[in-house]
């Protein structure tokens, strides 16, 4: 596998750009039965946002909605509907989020969405039929893992985004054997496992390795301040924001999923060692993250 030691520049953004040139992510997210989880979705819009992307919708359980726009009020949202007891109605979701996949130009998927079968449903059935760059992350990766023979389903660009424990998961379902953990084997596992799925791998932790199964790189940064809770949601949605600029067709400048997802991975990492120089190594908040995302790219971008 290649080892890749440097990624390209951030594209300069279009000064006649409008919220259509750089495209429109739907988050999909959220889960309203116990444990509610709001935050996840909320987060990763928020931060698709500030890496840039024209327009966010956040597509989440119709209880949890208007407080997550409320973390994300630069987002529009739409309400899943669920039933008595607060858990996702499969179809009726699909219903409503088919004509927002028809006009997104990238998809975050698991952020928050929960487990049980009716999240299996929808997640098999959004790599399914999904043509746009979709990123799939947290509770959507473990929804894949616990579904039989779901490589055959996938269609769309994707990039997953599993910590070592997710890895473990869908590593185990695949048959693969590979060590996520391992700091001189982290690159040959994100390697084995993109290669096996098709898609982009970013095997999070300390040196997030980056992997296409024919390519790796490896981000240099190890900044404990990322150890908080809402930094993978971040990065999702950096991933989507970023995908939905540089990946979706039409794109004026273009990127290949791969790079773009280089990029994404050093930006977060970058804006939490802006904060971490100011602050110390503890303490930052996920939302902070987001909110440093502007700075990393406006330096990435000299």
């Amino acid at each position: 596998m290649e080892r890749v030691e440097r990624i390209p520049h951030l594209p300069p953004r279009e000064a006649e750009g409008h919220k259509g040139t750089f495209g429109s992510v739907l988050v999909i997210g959220g889960h309203a039965a116990n444990p509610v989880m709001l935050g996840g979705p909320a987060l990763a819009a928020r931060a698709a946002l500030r890496a840039g992307c024209g327009l966010c919708t956040l597509a989440m359980p119709e209880p949890l909605l208007a407080p997550a726009l409320g973390v994300a009020s630069s987002a529009t949202g739409c309400a899943l509907p669920v039933d008595a007891e607060g858990h996702l109605r499969p179809s009726a979701a699909a219903e409503v989020l088919d004509p927002l996949l028809a006009r997104a130009s990238a998809v975050v998927v698991g952020p928050g969405l929960g487990s049980g079968f009716a999240v299996q449903q929808l997640v098999v059935r959004l790599v399914a039929t999904v043509e746009v760059p979709m990123v799939v992350d947290a509770d959507a990766l473990n929804a894949l893992a616990a579904t039989p023979d779901f490589t055959a389903d996938l269609r769309a660009p994707i990039v997953i985004t599993p910590h070592p424990g997710e890895f473990a998961r869908l590593a185990e379902a695949l048959g693969l054997h590979a060590d996520p953990i391992e700091p001189t084997k982290r690159e040959q596992a994100a390697g084995a496992l993109a290669a096996r799925l098709g898609c982009v791998v970013v095997l999070k932790g300390s040196n997030t390795v980056v992997s296409d199964g024919v390519r790796a790189w490896i981000c240099g940064a190890v900044e404990p301040a990322l150890a908080t809770g809402g930094s993978g949601d971040v990065l999702s949605g950096v991933l989507g924001g970023m995908a939905a600029q540089f990946v979706r067709a039409g794109a004026r400048r273009a990127l290949p999923l791969f790079e773009t997802a280089c990029l994404a991975v050093q930006l977060h990492a970058d804006s939490a060692a802006r904060w971490a120089a100011k602050h110390g190594h503890a303490g930052m908040l996920a939302e902070e993250i987001a909110d440093g995302i502007p700075d990393a790219m406006a330096a990435l971008r000299t």
